[in-house]
């Protein structure tokens, strides 16, 4: 069975609040996290501390989510969503950043889904890339590369819709994916293949929401 381990640094949740469990290199809570900005709903969240990995399971987190996974947003209520595209969703509802138009909010969740996707592909990526060089997947990290590649000539070629179109969950999730390229795989120059996409990013990673988010330079 894995080991029961404390959360590091974490304080209780607050009743009557929302509350986040969250990390500030988490890639998925910084998709929670800029949406709460846009919102103006950041303040209005009590943060929790929370590690969780595949190998063992946190405490704090497995009270409130049996999946072990952040983010998990425990609502004022007591209600518990446990994944970031539910949670991003749920706070949008009435917004903007989810529109109400019916062919606009399909684009918002066409790209949302591709944000949240390519950002599920690379944290895949980085984890097998930890592992010891003799047991890494050659076949798995060409698949990976390859699907990256042509996730970015895609939404390379979505660049200009993406920038003539007022914010959503869809821009939101592209740009967590793409600042997550950044933090994760600095040596990789995706600009060069999609420079269109690049060009819109470097405007879009300007707002405040972008730049509240930013995930710590260290580890």
């Amino acid at each position: 069975m894995p080991t029961l381990t404390p959360p590091t640094s974490s304080p209780e949740p607050v009743a009557g609040r929302m509350n986040l469990y969250w990390s500030p290199r988490s890639p998925f809570v910084r998709r929670v996290m800029v949406t709460l900005h846009e919102l103006g709903l950041a303040m209005d969240v009590h943060r929790i501390d929370a590690v969780v990995a595949m190998t063992g399971c946190n405490d704090g987190v497995m009270r409130a989510n049996p999946l072990n996974k952040i983010p998990t947003l425990v609502l004022a209520d007591g209600s518990v969503l446990t994944d970031s595209t539910l949670i991003c969703e749920h706070l949008a509802s009435d917004s903007a950043l989810a529109p109400a138009d019916r062919t606009a909010r399909l684009q918002a969740l066409r790209w949302h889904g591709i944000g949240h996707g390519l950002t599920d592909l690379l944290v895949l990526w980085r984890n097998e890339r930890l592992r010891p060089a003799a047991q890494q997947s050659p076949e798995i990290l060409a698949a990976w590369d390859a699907k990256s590649v042509a996730t970015l000539a895609m939404l390379d070629g979505d660049a200009a819709s993406l920038g003539g179109t007022p914010v959503t969950l869809g821009h939101i999730a592209i740009a967590c994916a793409l600042g997550y390229l950044d933090f994760r795989f600095a040596e990789r120059n995706w600009r060069t293949e999609a420079p269109r996409l690049a060009q819109w990013f470097a405007a879009f990673n300007q707002r405040e929401s972008m730049q509240q988010t930013m995930p710590p330079i260290s580890a």
